[in-house]
């Protein structure tokens, strides 16, 4: 199939991007990479009036770290991230996860905002970034706000985004000296989507397990929970899942908790 007619913009900067945004009343699509957007409007999944594309605007494609935290524009691209052009939080653990996302083409155009943005419950980032304890960072027409990404990502494929809004930039926590990180996914083949997946993280004073790819939000266990039996528990208690996909989660949050503790 071939996506239904719209218009499309390349704006000069974010507030013009905003202002296109602001005036469709909720009928545009902004579109950076394009790599799960793309199938979609090829299927006519979405059909908006107006695409706004980003994924050239320089204020959206700097990295800069500070002695908190590393802040990723929305629009540096998965590959960036695996190549090393981002500094480290800690532990090499973000070039490790983009290096492990689809396939070098995907990397090469998919972005974090994107996925972000997009909050596939499949979606490595979404997990990820959740179990970091990422602040996304927003500017819409009243100015500019921010939000953890536990509660930026609301579902499958819905958001705390406005329609007039733009994801600007992520701003992730560096780890500290004694974390203890692991991330597990279970995919048919490499390149897929996740079936099931973990992300733990552990230091002396906090302890966090992320579950995704349960067709909805992360799954956030922290303190006693963020354990195989905490995690156990709670699976067993959400409706919907059969005993192959808990089986699925449960081993990832075993191999998780395990690459944590090596």
């Amino acid at each position: 199939m071939k996506a239904a007619p719209f218009e499309h913009a390349r704006p000069a900067n974010v507030a013009d991007a905003i202002s296109l945004l602001a005036a469709q009343a909720g009928t545009a699509r902004v579109l950076a990479g394009g790599q799960s957007l793309g199938p979609m409007l090829n299927l006519r999944l979405t059909q908006p009036r107006l695409l706004v594309q980003v994924d050239r605007l320089p204020e959206l494609a700097g990295v800069a770290i500070d002695a908190e935290a590393l802040t990723i524009g929305a629009c540096v691209t998965h590959a960036a991230i695996a190549d090393g052009r981002a500094p480290d939080i800690g532990g090499n653990v973000l070039a490790r996860v983009a290096d492990n996302i689809a396939y070098r083409a995907v990397r090469n155009r998919g972005t974090m905002g994107g996925s972000l943005c997009h909050a596939d419950p499949a979606a490595d980032w979404v997990t990820v970034l959740t179990a970091l304890d990422a602040v996304a960072v927003l500017q819409g027409p009243a100015g500019a706000r921010s939000i953890r990404v536990a509660e930026f990502v609301q579902g499958a494929f819905r958001t705390a985004l406005l329609p007039s809004e733009i994801l600007c930039a992520v701003r992730v926590p560096r780890l500290p000296a004694d974390a203890r990180w692991g991330y597990v996914k279970a995919c048919r083949k490499p390149g897929d989507f996740a079936h099931a997946m973990a992300a733990v993280v552990l230091t002396a004073h906090s302890r966090r397990v992320v579950i995704g790819a349960l067709g909805g939000k992360p799954l956030v266990l922290q303190g006693e929970a963020a354990s195989f039996d905490g995690a156990t528990r709670a699976l067993q208690a959400m409706d919907g899942l059969d005993q192959v996909q808990r089986h699925m989660q449960l081993a990832t949050v075993r191999r998780a908790l395990a690459e944590a503790d090596a």
